[in-house]
């Protein structure tokens, strides 16, 4: 009987050996965000990414939202066409086997250095060239994780409604995101020094750090230091410049950002709102050509817009703002995104429809990255122990016997063990 599933990723393994990272093999021992999306980046480029599990699968396996069966969708989406062998770590022949594999492969991404037999230093005794990149909380190596590091840098206190007391969370983990696509393009840095000097390099990334850097780059921290005004909340309002949601007479919404003259210029022509501008403008001895100026008096002219919305369905406005140079879209939410069977999500060659075990058929997404207006498509994420037993027999060259040896002392799972299929 064929299986559409290996099939697949077959499939999925030949379109990899014509992308770029085709030939790198990665070890990743992670949890969480932002290591594992660091690995599905390199694995949507074309690199062998072996991910180590503990026995009975990693914590995150169980993480929402979840499929009807149980399985995990974030998962299985921050996992897609990677390896899964499954390991016992806490002992030290299954330590042994994951030192030998990392030394084997010579990459390797983690957030955790517990194990004194998997540092840098003893990996790379054995391994002079190995590349070794690790996700951290803080700089000194403390603990925190994304929503924590929120809360430390300020920026829950600027997010939110007007006149909101308190802090307001973010629904995305900015900081996560953030880190893995770092951590990812610090490991391709490290693999192009070693290709020239041959060379390790052990390279890190603190959560922290990211959020702390990005409020520096964006100017929050120097207006903090600067302005002894503190920065208010705005809801959605967009900090110094003009945008703002907007409802139609049938009650959908939009968001309209206007960031240059040339968007100011076509927005008034398209509402015909000429007059209504020019006496703002003269009434606060205003020049709305002005980025500054179409802040400063933002809610006066989201007053007006407003009303010139309001009057309008929003077919009406579709007609008349598609085709613009303006910036602007409707609000969708996920299941809008969804609705119709995918449409929206079909016609975007982002979005492949996979069969992914004990969840079904649905459209994910590949690599974002497009080479020579080729990209990656997705591919299902390994079940526990996937790849046990091909990692460790075709890399290690680990003999039959041994394997099963090292099953039967629980050293190493596969499915078929789980199930009690020794």
């Amino acid at each position: 009987m064929v299986d559409p599933g290996a099939d697949a990723e077959a499939a999925g393994r030949e379109r990899g050996r014509s992308l770029p990272l085709a030939g790198l093999r990665v070890v990743e021992l992670s949890t969480y965000v932002a290591t594992p999306l660091c690995g599905l980046n390199l694995a949507q480029l074309g690199a062998d990414v072996i991910r180590v599990e503990p026995m009975g699968g990693a914590v995150d396996r169980s993480r929402w939202p979840l499929a009807d069966s149980g399985a995990s969708l974030y998962w299985n989406g921050l996992n897609q066409g990677k390896r899964a062998v499954e390991v016992d770590m806490s002992s030290a022949a299954g330590r042994e086997l994951v030192a030998d594999l990392i030394v084997d492969a010579g990459v390797v991404i983690t957030n955790s250095e517990r194990y004194r037999e998997l540092s840098f230093e003893n990996l790379r005794s054995r391994r002079p060239d190995l590349i070794y990149a690790v996700l951290a909380g803080r700089h000194d190596g403390s603990a925190a994780v994304d929503y924590t590091v929120q809360a430390a840098t300020g920026f829950p206190m600027v997010t939110g409604p007007e006149n909101t007391r308190g802090p307001v969370n973010h629904v995305l983990p900015a900081w996560d995101i953030t880190a893995g696509m770092l951590l990812t393009i610090g490991l391709l840095a490290a693999e192009r020094h070693r290709a020239r000097t041959g060379e390790a390099s052990r390279l890190s990334v603190a959560l922290e750090d990211v959020a702390l850097a990005m409020a520096g780059n964006l100017g929050y921290l120097a207006e903090a230091q600067l302005d002894d005004k503190p920065r208010q909340r705005l809801g959605n309002h967009i900090f110094g410049t003009f945008g703002r949601d907007f409802t139609t007479s049938d009650g959908q919404r939009l968001v309209v950002v206007v960031l240059t003259a040339r968007h100011w210029r076509e927005l008034v022509e398209i509402t015909g709102l000429e007059t209504a501008f020019a006496a703002l403008e003269q009434a606060f001895d205003a020049d709305f050509t002005l980025e500054a100026d179409r802040f400063r008096h933002r809610e006066a002219l989201a007053g007006v817009i407003a009303a010139w919305m309001a009057g309008r369905t929003a077919p009406e406005v579709d007609g008349l703002l598609t085709g613009s140079r303006l910036l602007w879209s409707w609000y969708r939410t996920f299941a809008e995104l969804v609705a119709d069977d995918a449409q929206l999500l079909r016609e975007n060659p982002l979005l492949t429809k996979i069969e992914q075990p004990r969840v079904g058929s649905y459209w994910a997404p590949g690599s974002p990255l497009a080479f020579g207006g080729e990209r990656s498509g997705a591919s299902p994420a390994p079940a526990v122990g996937e790849h046990t037993e091909e990692v460790f027999g075709d890399l290690l060259k680990v003999s039959d016997a041994r394997l099963s040896e090292l099953l039967e002392a629980g050293v190493i799972g596969t499915p078929a063990a789980s199930r009690g299929a020794r």
